[in-house]
């Protein structure tokens, strides 16, 4: 993991490329210089004088520009400050290649991503979308198999629905809270409003207009929908900034020709080759406007639903009573509507799709908030003798999500086996489940927040004086499922730790054999041992994940029981029991809500304090680089994703100076830009391939992205990338908790992976090391010198002319 340093990647020297340097370069359409142009026909330009060229990709949390060419004058070349390319100052100033760098080697850029992430310091608020980042992790853990797209469209199907229960089970909490929590219980009893004097004119006894229960459940209803539009807002906006990148277009005059030999997603490739994957605007519109109308219809129906109930009782009006029946059926109806569109089409990759459902997106919308405008007049209006007592009528809502979301994952589960069994992986996680059960995670995650946050509110709303009914009883037990959860956490992380020293012991034999004749200093020794087996604790994340999902099986399902049984009374013997049970439980209860109060003052301490500092800004950005990756396709409300931006920047800066210099590249990726450098690699046309050189570094496109997204990373399509492109060669070391070999499954031609490079460099002091050379692990990869050969050695193996094709593989190419 690269460091970050204090100075923002967006700065860099004020000097501008004059005429003759650099300006021709950066007005080329197609490159987001200071002037923008979309995807057309290449100039003719004359060459550039270099040759060679490293583009080089930086790793998670960022760096500058200036720590990247290892120079303090860099020149953004083409970009924004968002994202953007940077030289040297002296390789724009050269005008022959042997003056471009006279310490030898290919002339560098830096690609520099990292504001794409951690640049603004609102991004410590994208925590809250924590749980939609989660689910949308799911659709892209689908296993691989060929031949098989329809099963791998409801798998997509069942993740869209888990995620659209998501949204409604989130924004049905903040009418819980806002609803029956503030408005309708606390607002009634004149206990309660005595101790919070800001709800006086809520208040019963005040008779003032808003007294009445509908027209304060009206008025709380304010507040999920604000949040509904939030989060609308929220995605809107960075759907126009992140969505709207066109990738590099593969029509004719645009230098990207269609693909006639390669790998195809048919050919056990990676769907990462189509060029419509990196553009997802169509979708993305139409599941906000889904989820948008999905929340305005929760908030809805949870003001009508009081309502209507008081209305059907018999001898009520008429006039009310039929409203109340066809406000009903018109929310069921738009609901199904929101649930078909949903379950209409997933994400079209084979093409790039540029219409948007402009008349299906706002219709939709639309007839969400006309539903919840005429809800608040319908629940407003006057009902004499309408009182507000107990709680609302959550506890059916709440368990049939809950159980609408356990069908989802089961359903999801088995589909996922299915597809497993058809090619089976041992290296995939889980053994094909990694997908459901970071699902089943998503919702848990979602129902413990719910559950927390109600239980804690009400609590700072009654304090100890048992004023209020308080929460429903499933959100309740599922607060009290916190305790308990982190309880097998830190089990969890015993064990590892006992592991992990046992493996340091047996690491420190090994490093003791590896030099040989060397004077053994001891603590040496132990710092070396200690890094490689802290380092092989990633491999264990599916074991995490594994009694994660197990213990969360575990805790829902007593979750529910608890929740059924609180409503039955023993009798007899068993009654002791019951009340030995139900005092545990509250107390695991009361701990639960205190955590939660805990966990959110952390949150905005750690939020205040990223809008001032800018490393914790960029620390906050690290959380979201792995789990940002991914397009957005399965729920709009997640944060964007950025490689949406970052892939057709590469792909059009690799193919413009290819086009123009007909030179050799090495594109050269550390850590997550080697996925980035990846995933740009397989979007380019053949012609572009055949003259790029791949170089990673400190990379998990196996280790972990091979692991966790075996469709798009296993190992047909890491063989796929490996044939595509020229060549390829992949560094790393064992004490790197990140990177890792990529293991590429090809005989045919010379090993990707290059031995484990030795870290430190020098066991003791040497004439080359007179002082201790450092543990590096994942970082600084360039100073080793095996580096700067492998780099050579790919230079040396591309040709400067264009390559002939390829020999197709197979009978399709």
């Amino acid at each position: 993991m690269e460091r970050a340093e204090d100075r923002p990647a967006g700065q860099h020297t004020d000097r501008k490329a004059g005429p003759g340097e650099q300006g021709d370069h950066t007005a080329g359409p197609g490159e987001r210089g200071d002037r923008t142009a979309g995807p057309g026909p290449y100039p003719d330009r004359p060459a550039e004088p270099e040759s060679e060229l490293e583009l080089l990709v930086h790793g998670v949390g960022g760096t500058t520009p200036e720590r990247m060419l290892g120079d303090p004058r860099t020149v953004r070349v083409t970009g924004d400050d968002t994202a953007a390319v940077f030289r040297r100052a002296e390789d724009t100033e050269a005008t022959a290649p042997a003056d471009r760098d006279p310490r030898g080697g290919p002339v560098r850029e830096a690609y520099v991503w990292c504001n794409l992430t951690s640049g603004d310091g609102s991004r410590a608020l994208w925590l809250l979308l924590l749980p939609f980042m989660v689910v949308n992790l799911a659709h892209w853990m689908r296993p691989a198999a060929p031949a098989r797209p329809r099963t791998a469209r409801l798998y997509g199907l069942l993740v869209r629905l888990a995620a659209l229960t998501l949204t409604v089970l989130l924004v049905a909490a903040a009418c819980e809270v806002a609803l029956d929590l503030v408005a309708w219980q606390c607002a009634g009893v004149q206990a309660c409003v005595r101790r919070h004097s800001w709800l006086d004119f809520l208040s019963p006894a005040a008779g003032g207009w808003w007294s009445a229960p509908g027209r304060r459940l009206a008025l709380a209803a304010t507040l999920p929908a604000a949040l509904t539009g939030l989060l609308w807002y929220l995605s809107h906006r960075t759907w126009r900034a992140y969505e709207s990148h066109l990738p590099l277009s593969p029509g004719p005059g645009a230098g990207h020709e269609p693909e006639s030999g390669g790998s195809r997603p048919d050919d056990h490739g990676s769907a990462l080759v189509r060029p419509g994957f990196w553009y997802g605007r169509r979708l993305v519109a139409r599941l906000r406007a889904a989820h948008t109308a999905a929340g305005l219809l929760t908030v809805a129906a949870a003001v009508t639903t009081p309502a209507a109930r008081f209305d059907h009782r018999p001898g009520g009006p008429r006039i009310l009573d039929l409203l109340g029946w066809l406000l009903t059926a018109a929310l069921l109806a738009c609901g199904a509507a929101v649930v078909g569109v949903v379950c209409r089409r997933g994400r079209s990759e084979n093409r790039l799709d540029q219409r948007l459902d402009r008349h299906l997106v706002r219709s939709l919308k639309l007839a969400a908030l006309t539903l919840l405008l005429l809800g608040l007049v319908y629940a407003g209006w006057s009902r004499p003798g309408w009182r507000s007592a107990g709680r609302l009528p959550g506890d059916p809502a709440f368990g049939g999500l809950m159980l609408a979301q356990g069908l989802l994952v089961v359903a999801l589960a088995v589909v996922a086996r299915y597809l497993y069994r058809r090619r089976p992986d041992p290296r995939a996680a889980l053994r094909g489940l990694g997908g459901p059960a970071v699902a089943l995670l998503a919702c848990a995650l979602g129902g413990v927040i719910s559950g927390g946050v109600a239980q804690r509110v009400a609590d700072w709303l009654d304090g100890t004086r048992a004023l209020l009914a308080g929460p429903p009883v499933l959100l309740t037990w599922q607060a009290s499922a916190i305790p308990p959860l982190l309880a097998v956490l830190l089990l969890l992380a015993a064990g590892l730790g006992l592991r992990t020293a046992r493996l340091a012991r047996a690491e420190r034999d090994r490093v003791r054999g590896e030099h040989p004749g060397e004077r053994e200093d001891a603590s040496r020794t132990r710092a070396i041992a200690h890094t490689r087996a802290m380092a092989g604790l990633t491999d264990r994340a599916p074991l995490i994940v594994g009694v994660l999902t197990g213990t969360t099986l575990v805790l829902g399902s007593a979750a529910l029981a608890g929740a059924l049984a609180t409503r039955t009374t023993p009798d007899g013997a068993a009654r002791r029991a019951h009340h030995l049970v139900q005092a545990v439980a509250e107390t695991s209860q009361a701990v639960g809500s205190w955590l939660v109060g805990l966990g959110f003052l952390l949150f905005v301490t750690w939020g205040r304090r990223a809008y001032k500092d800018a490393s914790a800004r960029r620390t906050i950005g690290i959380l979201w680089d792995v789990g940002t990756f991914w397009p957005r396709a399965a729920h709009p409300f997640a944060p964007p994703c950025y490689a949406e931006r970052a892939v057709p920047d590469l792909t059009w800066r690799m193919a413009t100076w290819t086009r123009r210099t007909e030179g050799r590249l090495v594109l050269s990726g550390h850590s997550q830009g080697s996925v980035l450098a990846a995933a740009a690699a397989w979007q380019l046309p053949p012609s572009v391939r055949g003259r790029v050189a791949l170089l990673t570094y400190g990379s998990p496109l196996e280790r972990l992205y091979g692991r966790w997204f075996p469709a798009h990373f296993g190992p047909p399509a890491l063989a796929a990338l490996h044939h595509d492109i020229a060549c390829w060669r992949n560094l790393y070391r064992r004490t790197d908790p990140i990177g890792g070999p990529v293991r590429v499954p090809d005989d045919t031609t010379p090993d990707v992976d290059h031995e484990p490079l030795r870290d430190p460099l020098a066991y003791g002091r040497t004439p080359d090391h007179p002082l201790p050379a450092p543990i590096l692990g994942h970082s600084d990869y360039q100073s080793d010198p095996a580096f700067t050969r492998e780099r050579a050695r790919l230079l040396a193996r591309l040709r400067p002319e264009v390559p002939a094709q390829r020999p197709e593989r197979g009978a399709s190419g």
